[in-house]
């Protein structure tokens, strides 16, 4: 099941409303290029095909997210918990991994 736009326009709604926490969504193959949801909780989420192009994910819990296909270009993970997160078929072409957490065996 694909993430619907309304799904990525309330999970906008929240942010600017100071929600942080979105633990355990349904985002697969959503559109998040470019936004800035830098401290925000992903943890369990599926972001499976997710593009996540230039995105703002500094500060994120991404722990157990699934991003599997994902588009991590130019994305800012500096100080992003990525634990228990696989990294195979991602990619993370010029993404920023400063400070990050990130599994061993990525």
């Amino acid at each position: 099941m694909l993430a619907k736009p309304t799904y990525v326009k309330e999970l906008l709604s929240r942010y600017t409303a100071g929600q942080r926490d979105f633990r355990n969504l349904n985002l697969i193959a959503a559109n998040l290029r470019n936004l800035n949801l830098s401290g925000a909780n992903f943890s369990g989420s599926n972001l499976a095909k997710a593009n996540l192009t230039g995105a703002n994910l500094s500060q994120a819990n991404l722990t157990d997210v699934v991003l599997t296909g994902a588009n991590l270009t130019n994305t800012n993970l500096t100080r992003a918990n990525l634990t228990n997160v696989s990294l195979n078929d991602v990619d993370l072409n010029r993404a920023i991994l400063r400070s990050a957490i990130i599994p061993q065996s990525s």
